[in-house]
């Protein structure tokens, strides 16, 4: 063997128990059928009670976030066309509110199911995965309150300006607001799909940059599903930030070295 090559094995065998060390499971303890089932719905238990708990705290202050949520549609005024419509409103604006709310709690408690089942190399990843999407998450609805939002609303404001009195339903502008922000948050979630995809080797960033045109094919429809609204903009702005993220998380698998 040349020196080279000698270099080599002995640098594969070092590897070795390196491998084998990362690839174990730490605190490997055997557990039955009806013990994971148990354990899976004590977990459900404590998210449930963490849910109900968020959402009886946003409904005491609702009539804050309400207002938050009203400051996008300046100029608007909201009517309430049914008896009760704006207590069902309040209950659906804190139900997303503390469903979002207890959100960190719910992840937490999935962490600690899946925990005991991962590798050390598995482990390694749950840091940065969760911290990343959780970020990407606020910063979608951030970029639905602030850009998609006010874009929709100014849209069809302005169209409708000279011929009718702007009177909305509150609980239409709501399930619009609501529906646009959560679904944003999950689109932002792309980057760390294709994190999670180049690391398990199913796809490489070489391969993602091939699709390139389907991937824009596949913005413009999902902006068009997405948007609850029809207008052009909203779903131009919506398809724009999707390909963004997509080539931005490109960029991160490459960095990544897959």
């Amino acid at each position: 063997m040349t020196p080279s090559e000698v270099e080599t094995a002995s640098q594969q065998n070092s590897d070795e128990p390196e491998n084998d060390y990362l690839d174990e499971l730490p605190h490997d303890v055997e557990m039955s059928l009806f013990d994971h089932l148990e354990e899976l719905r004590r977990r459900i238990f404590y998210s449930l009670i963490a849910v109900a708990v968020g959402v009886t705290g946003c409904f005491l202050a609702v009539k804050p976030i309400v207002q938050l949520l009203e400051v996008p549609a300046r100029g608007v005024k909201f009517l309430q066309l049914a008896p009760g419509e704006f207590f069902f409103v309040s209950l659906k604006v804190a139900g997303y509110s503390g469903l979002l709310v207890s959100s960190p709690f719910i992840l937490y408690q999935i962490i600690q199911f899946v925990l005991p089942g991962l590798t050390r190399r598995e482990r390694r990843l749950i840091g940065p995965v969760v911290l990343g999407s959780s970020i990407l998450f606020f910063v979608g609805l951030a970029f639905a309150y602030i850009a998609l939002i006010p874009a929709a609303l100014n849209f069809f404001i302005s169209y409708g300006a000279d011929v009718v009195e702007q009177l909305w339903s509150i609980d239409k502008y709501f399930e619009f607001v609501l529906l646009l922000m959560f679904s944003t948050g999950l689109a932002f979630q792309i980057p760390i799909i294709q994190l999670l995809l180049g690391y398990l080797g199913i796809v490489s960033s070489e391969q993602m940059i091939a699709g390139w045109r389907v991937v824009i094919l596949g913005a413009t429809v999902l902006g068009a599903v997405l948007t609850p609204s029809t207008d052009p903009l909203t779903q131009t702005l919506l398809a724009g930030a999707v390909v963004g993220l997509y080539f931005g998380g490109i960029g991160l698998v490459k960095l990544s070295g897959k």
